[in-house]
């Protein structure tokens, strides 16, 4: 990921420096619990755990001859060790060192995202309750449908947050597994405590069962759940642009001093926090494809992954990471206007009550198709004449002998779409 889109803390765990970090303990943890068993002497362990590092350049230098990125690693390690690296991935596969080094780090990543997402859903509930009562219009296919409010809106974000936060700490769980299990996943040179030790070392579990690799409907799981979260922000990002248009303006992203809208119009300003993020969630979601398409690798491993990995995980973690806390600090400074959405609500002249009137007259004794036909005559008339709904509603005397002229006004009550707000909030743990 390019430096514009990464956080230094995001951005750290994927460094060469981590990398090599993570690999190092991976192989040190190894050598302990074969050192316990009796397999690594004592002395070879005490040199290995005071003289084991690395230098970046030299594995790179080395990896130039060898074109294979873990020898060059263990080459250059053992330059530091001497005579005693000869025990430094003693049974072990290169997978064994790469894999579960992955699993290490992208825990680790998915703890951050973890922890950014909890940030949201906190930020998104506040907004909600600050407005639960501001009526706003809802609407379906971008036609104004029936009154809603703000606070409802941003409740079902809430609730989906909710899903998110369970579907991102069951994926960080699925992948949150190690695996020190040699050529082919049969423990051929290696006794299975090794793995259990090194697994337990890192904070994560052993592969119940492997091949050369860690399956990767693993790596496929948390990455698609990263995107089902980067979709998520799409739709909410996505959501607020549309509410910013010109002709809605309900709501506005938070315009700071000295900030430009256009080289050309210096009037402009663009919701551009929210274009970046629904623009890198196509990022996201694409390289959720990419990692289904790791999942069906040959036999015990072919190496058709790595290449794929080495870009997706980094890029998608950086990417939501990013998103996320610019989506924050849209919610937290997001500029609601009441007052507009008011007059959105009055638009079309009454015509957002016209399922009220509906039922009214199918209580009424109306038959329900009959009902429809008069709703809709005097509906289309306001449509199309711009004429008040609920004058012509009066004016129509089959409604009036029906329902009464009195009965007619309560049936254009705005709370009456509202009165349920307080249960959906509390059923999205929002009180």
């Amino acid at each position: 990921m390019i430096e514009r889109y990464t956080l230094p803390e995001m951005g750290a765990l994927w460094t060469d420096q981590a990398k090599f970090d993570a690999w190092l303990k991976v192989e040190i943890y190894a050598c302990e619990a074969q050192a316990e068993m009796g397999i690594i002497p004592a002395d070879a362990l005490k040199a290995i755990q005071e003289k084991a590092q690395f230098k970046i350049e030299r594995v790179l230098e080395i990896e130039e001859t060898t074109h294979h990125d873990v020898i060059a690693f263990l080459t250059n390690v053992a330059e530091y060790v001497g005579p005693a690296s000869r025990f430094i991935h003693l049974g072990m596969t290169s997978s064994d060192l790469l894999d579960t080094a992955m699993a290490y780090l992208m825990r680790q990543a998915g703890l951050i995202l973890q922890k950014k997402l909890t940030t949201l859903k906190s930020s998104v509930g506040k907004r909600a309750l600050e407005h639960k009562n501001t009526p706003c219009i809802g609407r379906s296919h971008g036609i104004h449908a029936e009154v809603t409010s703000f606070g409802l809106k941003l409740a079902v974000w809430y609730d989906e947050i909710t899903r998110s936060e369970k579907r991102l700490a069951a994926a960080i769980e699925t992948i949150s597994v190690g695996q020190i299990s040699g050529a082919v996943g049969t423990f051929a040179h290696l006794d299975p405590l090794v793995e259990e030790y090194v697994c337990e070392k890192l904070g994560l579990k052993p592969a119940p069962a492997s091949t050369q690799i860690i399956q990767r409907d693993r790596y496929a799981e948390f990455l698609t759940t990263l995107a089902v979260i980067a979709s998520s922000l799409d739709k909410f990002a996505t959501e607020l642009r549309n509410l910013q248009r010109t002709e809605i303006l309900e709501v506005e992203e938070y315009f700071s001093k000295g900030q430009k809208g256009s080289s050309a119009m210096p009037h402009k300003r663009n919701p551009i926090t929210c274009e970046r993020v629904a623009g890198m969630a196509r990022i996201v979601r694409g390289n959720a494809l990419a990692a289904m398409e790791n999942v069906a690798l040959w036999h015990e491993r072919d190496i058709t992954h790595s290449s794929v990995e080495r870009v997706i995980i980094p890029d998608s973690t950086i990417a939501l990471d990013y998103m996320l806390h610019k989506f924050i600090q849209v919610v937290d400074k997001l500029l609601v206007y009441p007052e507009n959405m008011m007059k959105n609500i009055q638009k079309t002249n009454g015509l957002i009550f016209s399922q009220q009137l509906l039922l009214a007259l199918a209580k009424s004794g109306v038959s329900r198709e009959d009902a429809y036909a008069m709703v809709q005559r005097n509906a289309m008339a306001a449509w199309e004449q711009g004429t008040d709904f609920q004058t012509n509603v009066k004016k129509d005397q089959e409604i009036v002998d029906a329902l009464g002229k009195e009965e007619i006004e309560s049936f254009f009550d705005l709370e009456k779409n509202l009165r349920h707000t307080t249960t959906i909030f509390k059923r999205v743990g929002l009180e």
